[in-house]
């Protein structure tokens, strides 16, 4: 399964907010062995939005949306994405029943038309209960095409993703990915030509070429990192995978440079 991750918020592209809900998916999907060849960022657009989607289609089987559910006029990806599927706009009840007891709680404004939109769903949908504001997220499959909405708050939405989302594409997907890094000496305990980019790279010659495990260099604030990635139908399949090639690497760029083998910032007797 191919995924797309579509950002939905002008203020994204005026660079008033950064955009960490598609590092927390992408991370996500990478752990349930979904590739994402593509992430996006689009407007409060109707034309742009529905573009997007054209374009994510064509190259996705799953396209995931953050952003836009909310009650404002310019929160619209819930009504394109209602229209690009030619869906029913039906009211949910059970979100309303969660709206009015969190504004009762919240404030004694009454129940405003806008914020009705709120509890708007495509009908034939998952609904997504929202425990942590007012927005249902929604899941749709739709002739081979799967489309998830969520709110793009990451108080919100990331809540929504590991309650709702992962079970659900836990069920589609038969791969995990799973990473190791091997963290080399800084640049304090060892020199360039040592740990550096460039000389590791070399070092690891044709290791970088392999398809699965993949072997990459990252360069970081505090020295040179190697990640090696591996796809298979199961945790134990893919750190077996693994392991012969953290041994190939720490022979190629020598033992002596290693400080640390670890996966998810937990050490790994090795």
């Amino acid at each position: 399964m191919i995924a797309e991750i579509i950002s939905v918020g002008t203020e994204l592209l005026l660079g008033n907010i950064v955009n960490t809900n598609a590092q927390y998916i992408s991370k996500h999907l990478a752990d349930l062995g979904i590739e994402v060849h593509f992430q996006t960022t689009v407007g409060d657009n109707p034309k742009r939005i529905r573009s997007v989607l054209d374009i994510a289609y064509s190259r996705a089987d799953l396209c995931i949306l953050t952003g836009g559910l909310g009650p404002t006029k310019d929160d619209i990806t819930r009504e394109m994405i209602i229209s690009y599927f030619n869906k029913k706009p039906v009211m949910d009840e059970e979100s309303v029943a969660n709206m009015r007891e969190r504004l009762n709680v919240i404030t004694d404004e009454t129940l405003r038309e806008s914020l009705l939109k709120c509890a708007t769903v495509p009908d034939e949908s998952i609904i997504m209960h929202n425990h942590n504001g007012l927005s249902p997220g929604s899941i749709m499959e739709d002739q081979g095409r799967i489309c998830i909405l969520l709110p793009g708050v990451p108080k919100e939405m990331k809540p929504m993703f590991e309650e709702y989302v992962i079970p659900y594409l836990r069920k589609l997907s038969d791969q995990v990915l799973v990473s190791v890094d091997i963290k080399l000496l800084d640049f304090k305990h060892a020199s360039v030509e040592e740990v550096g980019e460039a000389p590791v790279a070399a070092k690891l010659g044709t290791l970088l070429d392999g398809t699965n495990p993949t072997v990459a260099t990252y360069i970081k604030d505090d020295g040179n990192l190697i990640r090696i990635t591996a796809k298979a139908s199961d945790e134990e399949t893919a750190l077996e995978m693994i392991r012969p090639v953290i041994d190939a690497c720490k022979k190629a760029v020598g033992e002596q440079f290693i400080q640390s083998v670890s996966r998810e910032e937990k050490a790994w007797n090795m």
